[in-house]
């Protein structure tokens, strides 16, 4: 499981300097207003570097986690595997500019996978909220974020959001990995 874990916590740290520095040199790319999944948006700047060197990567890096935990750590396994099909799904099917709530065919096999990340990853989440406080206010956070996401009224802030519901659902796989004893997958 040290393998799993070694893989979290890198796998993160790459996604989080790629993000912040990808951001960084966008004109016009707000951490706070728009999406991660906006910096391989069709048509960006770096919109394949972004797919297949930050979203292809880090997604097959989740799957490996699912493949590594499974059956040994079934929540760490749904959980990774939630994340994987998000960020593969976002470097095979980038979003339509300004990632809209309908669009393109590609736009809404986007959705879907983001609807799987989020969603499924805040149901597994919830699953384990009588094990530990962590996962019940975690689920909270990414099932409401995931519902904000949703949503057109949360424009302004939207990425921020996000990243909130990225930073739980990515810190209670770290947790769970360690935590969590391989021969019960319910603690």
């Amino acid at each position: 499981m040290n393998i799993a874990i070694a893989i979290v916590f890198l796998a993160s740290l790459m996604l989080a300097v790629c993000v912040l520095y990808l951001g960084a040199v966008r004109s016009g790319y707000s951490q706070l207003r728009d999406t991660i999944n906006e910096l391989g948006e069709s048509g960006a700047p770096n919109s394949k570097l972004v797919a297949y060197g930050v979203f292809l990567p880090f997604g097959l890096a989740m799957l490996v986690v699912a493949w590594l935990s499974y059956p040994e750590n079934l929540d760490a396994s749904r959980v990774a595997a939630c994340l994987a099909v998000g960020y593969i799904g976002a470097a095979v099917f980038p979003c339509d500019p300004g990632s809209p709530l309908s669009g393109s065919w590609r736009q809404s096999l986007h959705n879907i996978a983001g609807t799987i990340h989020y969603f499924g990853g805040g149901v597994v989440l919830w699953q384990l909220r009588s094990v530990a406080p962590l996962f019940d206010i975690s689920s909270l956070v990414v099932l409401v974020a995931a519902g904000l996401l949703s949503s057109s009224s949360v424009s302004a802030v939207r990425g921020g959001i996000q990243r909130v519901a990225e930073v739980a659902l990515l810190g209670c796989l770290w947790a769970i990995l360690i935590l969590q004893e391989p021969s019960n997958s319910q603690f």
